[in-house]
């Protein structure tokens, strides 16, 4: 799931948990609702809405949400001395990479970019190894390569390179902020995992899209993003940002709620329906196709990712 790192269960799980296929069912939905907060995004870009603009409604919207659920859990919001600058960080993390994310789903076919961003297990293992943590082992290795050579199959870049003309800068830069936005929620995950795993996961969180909305804010001044907070042009791209924004903050506010009951660490890799999700409404809503190879590709990487994701949990 390519959104703000989801808050661990808390530390006293209730005494009764979802039944598994009630679980299933709600996770697949977020997944599908995940999904669609892309797709969302996609059509109001088409509309001349600006990625900046996205970003400031999401986590303005999600943040007023997670507000309330503090409030009425009955939570206060203190931190270390030590762990402001952590959370900082941990924010502008996920304001990178939700600029970067949104502005490959604006360049590219969204289930693409989803993919690349996907990578973000590869990343967090290397990063983690690079940090003093334990070295990846072989299989996890192999599944690394296994989950490469799917992602050039994903992005045809047998095609690409096959071509007559030079590739379009369009795809590269579509595919490098992917790339970018997977390093920087990587590197988020590390930092809620290693320093501030502590932290009531909601107040972390609330924290998070307080820093990204502030963050997008303060680039929206400056002329870094031209043009990044265009309106849209129709009413159809006003509603896509409205479903944009429903569907995201829904879809945390369900997850924060129902979590300690889902038993994530079981079914948590459900939620890799989501680059799925986002290929079936990529083809029936954008009508954005990709070719044989790239299915292909595509199926070799999120078996690869699952495969990942049973293993590390």
């Amino acid at each position: 799931m390519l959104s703000p790192p989801s808050p661990p269960a808390s530390p006293t799980m209730p005494d009764t948990l979802i039944p598994r296929r009630l679980a299933v069912l709600l996770l697949l939905t977020l997944g599908c609702a995940f999904a669609g907060n892309h797709i969302a995004a996609r059509i109001a870009f088409d509309d001349g809405a600006g990625v900046l603009l996205a970003v400031l409604i999401r986590s303005g919207a999600t943040a007023v949400v997670l507000g309330a659920i503090i409030f009425w859990q009955g939570h206060g919001i203190r931190l270390g001395r030590h762990a402001w600058g952590w959370q900082l960080l941990l924010g502008l993390c996920i304001a990178g990479q939700s600029i970067c994310l949104y502005s490959a789903v604006a360049r590219i076919p969204v289930a693409l970019a989803l993919l690349v961003a996907n990578l973000f297990p590869i990343l967090l293992a290397l990063l983690t190894w690079a940090l003093g943590g334990p070295r990846p082992s072989l299989r996890q290795g192999l599944l690394m390569l296994l989950i490469l050579a799917g992602l050039i199959c994903a992005l045809d870049v047998p095609g690409q390179l096959a071509g007559n003309g030079p590739i379009s800068s369009t795809w590269k830069n579509g595919v490098l902020l992917a790339l970018c936005g997977a390093l920087l929620f990587a590197s988020a995950l590390w930092v809620s995992d290693h320093k501030l795993k502590d932290m009531r996961g909601s107040v972390r969180s609330l924290l998070s899209m307080c820093v990204v909305f502030s963050s997008a804010a303060l680039v929206s001044s400056t002329e870094l993003m031209p043009s990044a907070l265009e309106l849209p042009q129709h009413l159809h791209g006003w509603l896509a940002l409205g479903v944009l924004a429903l569907l995201y903050g829904t879809g945390f506010s369900v997850l924060f709620v129902t979590m300690p009951r889902l038993d994530m660490p079981r079914n948590a890799p459900v939620m890799n329906i989501e680059p799925v999700a986002t290929l079936a409404l990529g083809w029936l809503i954008l009508g954005q196709t990709l070719n044989g190879l790239q299915m292909l590709g595509g199926g070799i990487v999120l078996s690869g990712i699952l495969l990942l994701s049973y293993r590390h949990r």
